[in-house]
This record gives C-alpha cells, structure tokens and sequence, in this order.
C-alpha cells in the first residue's frame, strides 16, 4: 500500500475536522471540500465565529491580552490556527492565497510548538516514478540553518518519516561525505550529526547508491530522509526532481507544531489539496 493509500485509509477512520480559512475565497479549495466531504476524507470546515474558546486559546495559553486577542481573531489565518488550538478543530489547511510566512505566523502564535520542539520546519512528501517514498526538508520555511536548527529540522522529519513511511533513515547532505571536505557548510553539517546521530556529512550520491556508500564508508545509501543545508539547496532539489526525475511533490507540510498544520503552494491543485489534507490528518 503507498503513503497516500494509508494517509487516506486514516483519514477516513478518522473523520477529523479540518479548517479551510480559504475555502469561501478560493475555487480550488472549495472544490477540495466538496470532494473531501463526499469522499468521506474529513470533515471540512470553514472560518467559525470567533468564540470564548478562541479568545481563551490567546489569552490562556499564549499569554495575549484579550482586546488583542479578539483583534487578532479578526484575521482569517489566526482564527483558523485558533479554531485548532481551541479543539473546535483537529488540523489546519491553508496557503492557497496566501503566503508561508502568514501561515507559518498564525500557527506559532495561535498554536505554538510541540514539546522539546525549538522551531518550525518543514518538509515536502516526495512520490518518484520508481515507487521511492521520501521525506525532503526544509524545503520551504529555514533559510540558513545553524547546526542546532539543521538538528531540529533532521528530528522532526524522522518523527514525520515514521509517521508516514513506517520508517526514518535520516541523511543529513553536503557537498563532502565524512572527512572528505571541509568549509563551514560541511562543518555545520557535521555538528548537525554529531547532535543527531544521523548520517552526515554525506553526499547525495553516498545518501542513496549502497555502492557508492560503502565506497566512501560512510552510512548505508538506502536515506528516505533527506535533510538539507539550506533553504537554496533543498528548494532546489525538490524542484529539479519533479522537473527532470518527474516526481511529485506533496506539502510542503509544517512540522514542529503542537497540533497537524498544512502550508499549501499558491499553485496547489484540486487534488494537491485533497491529498495534502489526508496527509496531514496521517501526520496527526
């Protein structure tokens, strides 16, 4: 069974209530709920009223004063956030119309981070022609992670990666494998897996081909979890893989919150948002 057989099995066993704050203004996403609705995928909802529970989520929970609060509820995106923050909801889907900062705000301050969790992140489900199922982050929010952010990012992605794939085998990628470079880049790689325990510093190659892996001895080739050093490296790669590898590309999904949040591309299909709703319910 793939990723999106299982994600879609569990969305359906579990029927959770997912809030569309673009759902009235955006044709795609409207279309996405009259299909997740008819599917029986979840239960789709639009922005609420603002409510006591919504205020009580700022104020209580985050420490914001109530006229702030209620002012802050006035945006689509933070009442969203709320509306899950308060269980009015179980998951957030939103970034049709708008852009991965104001999702990404909404949710650090409406929802916060998880647990032992020091910043968001994020990753792309990544579905290859051959039948390869991986996991490639950041992708999408860190620009130019130090050692412990490059950290957060790798852990968080493993917790994703067993989530969805059943298993997490964590790549952290640079341009040097081992002891073969050097340079801060590769440094900071290098401290990021001495943190971690993960492989890294690898390169692709090393990352993916068992062959080339024992060559340059160092991991076992066989990553489904590929961290990269920057914001340019990774957002390059999932871009040339569905361009040149024809993958596709599904997400890119926030990881680090406390509850399941979705950023959608401003390009998402019907169907990009259908799957990316039962993959975030699976997340869940």
């Amino acid at each position: 069974m793939s990723v999106l057989d299982r994600a879609y099995e569990q969305a359906r066993g579990r029927r959770a209530r997912v809030v569309l704050p673009e759902l009235h203004e955006d044709p795609r996403t409207g279309e996405a709920a009259r299909r997740m609705q008819d599917e029986g995928l979840c239960i789709p909802l639009a922005l609420a009223e603002v409510s006591e529970a919504q205020v009580a989520a700022l104020v209580t929970a985050r420490g914001m004063k109530e006229a702030l609060a209620r002012r802050m509820l006035s945006r689509p995106l933070y009442r969203a956030a709320a509306m899950v923050a308060a269980g009015e909801a179980e998951a957030m889907v939103a970034g049709a119309l708008s852009p991965s900062r104001r999702v990404i705000e909404a949710a650090s301050i409406a929802i916060g981070l998880a647990p032992e969790v020091s910043l968001p992140s994020s990753f792309f489900l990544m579905l290859f022609p051959d039948g390869r199922e991986m996991v490639f982050a950041d992708c999408a929010v860190t620009v130019a992670p130090d050692a412990p952010a490059l950290a957060a990012i790798a852990r968080a992605s493993e917790v994703s990666a067993r989530r969805l794939l059943g298993s997490a085998r964590v790549a952290l990628l640079s341009y040097a494998t081992g002891t073969s470079g050097a340079g801060d880049s590769v440094a900071r790689v290098r401290a990021a897996a001495d943190l971690t325990g993960f492989t890294g510093p690898v390169q692709g190659d090393a990352a993916l081909n068992p062959g080339i892996a024992a060559s340059k001895g160092l991991g076992t080739g066989e990553a489904n979890v590929l961290i990269f050093p920057s914001l340019d490296a990774g957002n390059i790669a999932y871009k040339l893989a569905q361009e040149l590898a024809g993958a596709r590309a599904i997400g890119p999904f926030l990881q680090g919150f406390a509850r399941p949040v979705c950023d959608l591309s401003r390009g998402a299909t019907v169907d990009d948002i259908v799957d990316a709703t039962a993959v975030t319910i699976a997340l869940g």
